[in-house]
């Protein structure tokens, strides 16, 4: 039988019973009443004893619930739960984020089946654990690892709210990625992809490399970011919130003054682009497009993703999809390795590029303008 006890500063009985290993364990029963924390404690050992699955063991919790309360352990189901969560991320998360939610909520309660009406507890680790694995089968061990954050996220919530004794995605390790390294553009590819590259592409190919910023936030820059007469960019991030100011490098500055400039300020610099990142509210699109130019460049091989419906691939929609090494994001990547080449000091390159951490950023010493303009200046002329 179980024992009890009690611990200054705590209202409750803590249970202490044997694990299957042979070892005591303490855990609060939750419980003020000596005669409930008995049951608890009782119920626990026997668990323990019976070496009980998790979902057995939730269920027991649930018995004990009932037993003491007169009522079952108030569990949403998680197909109700994950409804409930994802609309409180509609108002709290940006709509690219909650469409991500949105994704893995569906997904994993297409995988749970029946499943999903059942009570939010009665959810495994092993049951995660499958799903994590078919992701990464379907997509790729790094989309598999990220949806795999999103549901450490929900089962977060429903355990503070009290619906479930403990969080079971935050067991399930995420897995190490086997796809292509992203890596950064030499000099002879970036100007293999300007080449082929529509006059929009070649503008945001260049700013991609010499404002070393993400594809959402180029394709969202409006004239009223520019100012021609400093030549400057000011812009602030979606992803960070972080304020930028980036001297605008010659051959930047060329392409932007052959366009023609409206009466409207926020008039879009890249028209296209910013219609797809706006009506979207995502950049896929323009990532896939991205990818195509690089195929007819011959930087990169063409992925299934962007094989048409009469262009079987052989492997069908729930293959892996082919990656290669070379993205538009691998562009930012290739700002920052051509500034440290060129010897620019790590804060300027750090000034110039931004940080992934917005908490990061703010502790990072802004340099002056001048320092930021002539690190932009090393870099080489891609259109020469």
């Amino acid at each position: 039988m179980a024992s009890l006890r009690k611990k200054l500063q705590s209202p409750y009985w803590f249970a202490c019973f044997v694990k299957p290993d042979g070892t005591r364990t303490q855990r609060s029963t939750k419980q003020k009443k000596r005669a409930d924390a008995q049951a608890v404690a009782d119920e626990w050992e026997k668990a323990a004893r019976k070496r009980y699955s998790e979902a057995q063991f939730r269920r027991v919790l649930s018995d004990i619930h009932t037993e003491i309360h007169g009522t079952p352990l108030e569990s949403p189901s998680f197909a109700t739960y994950g409804a409930q969560w994802l609309a409180r991320k509609a108002v709290e998360a940006k709509p690219v984020t909650h469409s991500a939610y949105k994704l893995v909520v569906t997904e994993f309660s297409s995988f749970l089946g029946d499943r999903a009406s059942q009570p939010l507890h009665y959810v495994t680790t092993g049951q995660i654990t499958a799903w994590r694995d078919g992701r990464a089968v379907k997509t790729s061990p790094a989309t598999a690892s990220n949806n795999i954050k999103i549901l450490r996220v929900l089962f977060a919530s429903a355990w503070r709210e009290g619906l479930i004794p403990d969080n079971p995605a935050a067991k399930v390790e995420t897995l190490r990625s086997n796809s292509a390294e992203r890596r950064p553009f030499t000099l002879k590819e970036v100007k293999a992809a300007l080449a082929v590259a529509s006059p929009e592409w070649r503008g945001m190919i260049l700013a991609g490399i010499y404002l070393g910023q993400r594809l959402k936030d180029i394709a969202l820059l409006s004239w009223a970011n520019v100012n021609l007469e400093r030549s400057e960019i000011h812009l602030r991030t979606s992803k960070t919130d972080r304020s930028q100011i980036l001297p605008i490098a010659a051959p930047f500055l060329a392409y932007l003054t052959e366009l023609e400039v409206g009466d409207d300020p926020n008039a879009p610099i890249f028209p296209e682009a910013h219609r797809i990142a706006t009506e979207n509210q995502a950049v896929a699109q323009l990532s896939r497009q991205f990818a195509a130019l690089l195929v007819t460049a011959g930087l990169a091989k063409k992925p299934s993703k962007l094989a048409t419906k009469h262009e079987s691939t052989g492997k069908g929609r729930s293959a892996p999809r082919d990656r290669n090494g070379l993205s538009f994001h691998c562009l930012r990547h290739t700002a920052t390795t051509w500034l440290k080449m060129a010897g620019v000091s790590e804060a300027v390159t750090r000034d110039l590029i931004g940080h992934d951490s917005a908490t990061m950023s703010n502790h990072y010493t802004h340099t002056d303008e001048k320092s930021k303009r002539s690190a932009i200046d090393l870099l080489p002329d891609i259109t020469a």
